[in-house]
């Protein structure tokens, strides 16, 4: 949008105002004009946004002079500079006057046309430079504004993050607290539970074993449902309290052959991989730093696990591997600086669907019935849980009968385990 300056002309004769006002007109300027000093006056009362004011000296009631005395004690009018057009030669000390007055500049009558174009361009240009300073001066102040209003709120919301980190921290110590409790219960509740379970196994083993001759084929069912439900309840319970003891106790970490722990189980679970005619294939471990009370039942429930989910009429084929590689951030795959020990249990059963892949790792999670496979739910849970007391994590990877994978994965750098005056090299 183009914007005229705006000139006040301020004669008490017409023909003067006309004259100045023909000679300047060609150069685009707008004009307000006034015939005396209190008509100037007036007019400045209502508009201030002028590039200069040329104005007679010699009026009648108000001179030059004293009009330019009252518009500079205006603080909005101080800004405008003021020519003095005079016919006189006032002699040195009235000019003094005239410039103490507020004159920047004097012209003399008869006016030069082209010297009067002259100072005021010259004054004009002055005028719309400040413009241009006032414009950026008016942005740089919206720009600071907007800086100050933005760091603000970002004061205000990284004191927000802060509040609510704070919040989470204490709701992570209660939360870690309230699962210690739990755990202590569940500890506690499995414990008691045994006593009164021994009984019910006790006696129903007695009551068969004392009148089984004499009970019906529906009484002998009804206490061999009573003797199964007891034998999967100490299971369970069994579990509960190898879940929770491992929870609320510390662990004691030691330099371990993984492959002896591992015959170990092996060894120990030799009847029931007769029973399956299962073959077992394991490639050599490496030496580690771990829980061996951890590490066996971890490497149990696995190998049950691909055991108990076998195809029927198939014997059952496991492969145990290893291999070092630098470590995945869970399922963030983003690899860490710390290497990793992975081993494989690789089985040849039923396998599952891979979207449970996460979800078989959860306390109670079951994909088939307890007529199908027998089970308490816990044995992922408490491999989980082993894992992550070793700073690892475990994994699967299945396709529905194309048997299944589990992954263990295992820092061989294990910096995070609180194990300071624990650790018992051998």
């Amino acid at each position: 949008m183009v914007t005229y300056p705006k000139i006040l002309l301020v004669d008490d004769r017409d023909d003067n105002l006309l004259s100045i006002e023909t000679i300047l007109e060609p150069d685009g300027y707008k004009f307000s004009k006034a015939n005396s000093g209190r008509e100037a006056l007036k007019i400045l009362l209502k508009e201030y946004d002028f590039a200069l004011i040329l104005m007679d000296v010699k009026m009648p009631n108000m001179n030059g002079f004293e009009t330019a005395t009252l518009i500079y004690e205006r603080e909005k009018l101080k800004h405008i500079p003021i020519i003095f057009i005079t016919a006189n030669n006032y002699g040195d000390e009235n000019i003094f006057k005239g410039y103490r007055a507020g004159a920047v500049d004097y012209i003399y009558k008869p006016v030069n046309p082209d010297l009067l174009r002259a100072k005021v361009s010259v004054f004009v240009d002055l005028y719309r430079k400040n413009h241009r300073l006032l414009a950026q001066e008016q942005k740089l102040v919206a720009i600071n504004k907007n800086l100050e209003n933005e760091i603000n709120e970002r004061k205000a919301s990284e004191e927000h993050a802060k509040e609510l980190n704070r919040q989470l921290l204490e709701n992570i110590t209660l939360l870690e607290a309230a699962n210690k409790d739990l755990d202590r219960f569940a500890f506690m509740a499995s414990h008691d539970l045994q006593e009164p379970l021994r009984k019910i196994r006790t006696f129903s083993d007695r009551l068969y074993l004392k009148y089984k001759d004499v009970l019906d084929q529906e009484g002998k069912t009804n206490i061999t449902r009573i003797q199964k439900a007891s034998e999967r309840m100490q299971l369970l319970i069994n579990d509960i309290l190898t879940f929770s003891k491992l929870s609320v106790e510390d662990s004691l970490f030691v330099q371990s052959d993984l492959n002896i722990i591992l015959t170990e189980v092996l060894n120990d679970m030799e009847e029931e991989l007769n029973e399956k005619k299962a073959r077992i294939s394991v490639n050599q471990l490496p030496s580690m730093l771990v829980n061996p009370g951890l590490i066996r039942p971890l490497f149990h429930n696995l190998i049950s696990n691909a055991l108990k989910y076998s195809k029927k009429n198939i014997e059952p084929v496991i492969n145990i591997h290893s291999e070092i590689s630098p470590g995945l951030n869970g399922n963030a795959n983003k690899e860490v600086n710390n290497k990793y020990c992975r081993i494989f249990i690789e089985d040849n059963g039923i396998g599952f669907d891979q979207k449970y892949s996460e979800q078989i790792f959860g306390m109670f999670k079951r994909l088939h019935l307890n007529t199908e496979f027998e089970g308490t739910g816990i044995g992922l849970a408490l491999c989980k849980k082993i894992v992550e007391k070793h700073n690892g994590y475990i994994s699967a990877r299945s396709k529905v009968n194309e048997g299944a994978t589990f992954i263990i994965s295992l820092p061989l750098e294990n910096e995070n385990v609180a194990f300071a005056d624990r650790i018992i090299q051998t």
